[in-house]
């Protein structure tokens, strides 16, 4: 069933556990992430980029997520714009059957963000829709979005606290140290997450946060992907024990994309080269539909919602 994430936030929150939000573009991603959360018992948030869109369009996600909450009836799905770049990519997502959008004015200046954030939460709520925003800016590239190593910026947390207040956002999107993309830390540093300026945004904000750019970017993929013929080099991610430990400071909403691309890399590649006669594209289609379950369940158990529903 679709839902918003207002009722799931609040279990989350009481619970010290997170939900895993996955990046979807086509039908597979999504089976495979459907079946996993289904294994076990977990809610989810299907969200939507802007490479999505360009990619498969709105239209063809729309109904291919309403399939999923057709046929997994059991399971709150939460229907999410992810980093929404303006007022009027938010309201034709929010007219166009999302549940929750996320609108990124980090890149503003702080009245700016303030501002269109405000817009869009009066908007989003007039139609029953709930609003991520986002303060601060993480390093790294993801479709759309890009910042440039040193051009960051932790959130602060009183500016937090009087963007809230001045908004309304329903969840808030935090930079403590994460970044998008794989390769999130260079090879030689230690990964860290600042988890004390997290808990100090929680208590200010009283609000669900949410971690951007949290995969793990998992070695073992990175050595599958390589020894067949890619060139995914020096790539590391959020270690998965910081990921649960973010549970405890406030995070409920852990966004998951770059794990989901290498887990199915990965298949399609062993796949390629240890079927060369094969020229029937179900193949590796639903090898790398298998595997995206199998990451996505492990995932549920590193954020803490399975049996959640």
């Amino acid at each position: 069933m679709l839902t918003t994430s207002t009722g799931l936030f609040a279990k989350a929150l009481a619970g010290k556990y997170a939900i895993g939000a996955f990046n979807v573009n086509n039908l597979e991603i999504i089976q495979g992430i459907m079946e996993g959360v289904k294994a076990k018992q977990a809610p989810v948030i299907l969200q939507v980029s802007a490479g999505a869109r360009q990619y498969a369009g709105s239209i063809f996600l729309r109904k291919l997520i309403e399939a999923a909450a057709e046929i997994y009836p059991e399971i709150p799905i939460v229907f999410h714009l992810d980093h929404g770049e303006d007022f009027e990519i938010c309201r034709d997502c929010i007219d166009n059957g999302f549940t929750s959008v996320m609108i990124d004015g980090s890149k503003h200046p702080f009245a700016e963000n303030i501002a269109l954030t405000k817009k869009v939460v009066e908007y989003a709520h007039s139609q029953g829709v709930v609003v991520e925003g986002e303060l601060g800016k993480l390093e790294g590239m993801e479709d759309d979005v890009n910042v440039a190593a040193g051009a960051g910026s932790y959130t602060d947390p009183e500016q937090a606290a009087e963007f809230v207040a001045k908004t309304g956002v329903d969840s808030l999107a935090v930079a403590i140290g994460t970044s998008h993309g794989a390769y999130k830390f260079p090879p030689e540093a230690e990964p860290k997450l600042d988890f004390e300026r997290c808990a100090q945004i929680s208590a200010k904000v009283k609000i669900p946060l949410v971690l951007h750019g949290a995969s793990s970017v998992l070695q073992d993929f990175v050595a599958e992907i390589n020894s067949y013929g890619g060139e995914v080099k020096d790539s590391q991610g959020v270690p998965e024990e910081m990921i649960t430990e973010a549970s405890k400071y406030g995070v409920a909403k852990v966004n998951i994309d770059t794990d989901i691309r290498l887990a199915m890399t990965a298949s399609m590649r062993k796949n390629f080269k240890e079927q060369p006669e094969n020229f029937d594209v179900r193949k590796p289609l639903g090898a790398a539909r298998d595997a995206v379950q199998k990451m996505v369940e492990h995932k549920i158990d590193i954020l803490g919602c399975g049996n959640k529903i």
